[in-house]
């Protein structure tokens, strides 16, 4: 039996992309228990896009409900005054400076808290997830620059922000 398992070669090793399909399930089934659980940024998931949280956020998130009929998730966390809006992966390669937003990926990290933390106190889902939709990096940003958010994130290092490398 181990010949022919060994005589499959390539076709019988995973895909490399598969290599990290189980940590990111039990990530996935422990915010969904109800946990704060820690997830890489990049890979196939989400980037995130940092900004502040006050009420030119608050006006950006209103934009983006109109855009996308519902604004993807975004995590408010009021000990740091940040959102973080989930973005699609890769979009941290793309991102160009913004003024009032910092945008990461891998290797950074970020805690997300359980699907039903909606309210404070810790972070909280301001928008809960819906599906497979994240937020769109090219409306989020012209919003962003409509709004401007402060204080702006590059004053705060990533750690301060919620996420850690």
């Amino acid at each position: 039996m181990q010949h022919l398992i060994e005589s499959a070669g390539e076709s019988r090793r995973p895909a490399a992309d598969m290599a990290d399909l189980a940590e990111v399930i039990r990530t996935l089934l422990a915010v969904q228990a109800g946990r704060d659980t820690r997830v890489r940024l990049g890979g196939n998931l989400f980037d995130v896009v940092i900004t502040s949280s006050g009420p030119q956020a608050h006006g950006a998130a209103a934009l983006m409900d109109e855009i996308q009929g519902r604004c993807g998730p975004v995590i408010e966390d009021p000990a740091s005054g940040r959102f973080h809006w989930l973005v699609p992966p890769g979009s941290s390669t793309r991102w160009q400076p913004h003024t009032h937003a910092v945008c990461l990926g891998s290797p950074h990290t970020i805690t997300l808290p359980p699907l039903n933390r909606t309210t404070p106190p810790g972070p909280y889902w301001f928008r809960p997830p819906a599906s497979d939709r994240l937020v769109p990096t090219g409306p989020l940003r012209k919003a962003l620059t409509h709004t401007r958010p402060e204080p702006t994130p590059h004053t705060t290092n990533a750690a301060q922000a919620g996420t850690t490398t």
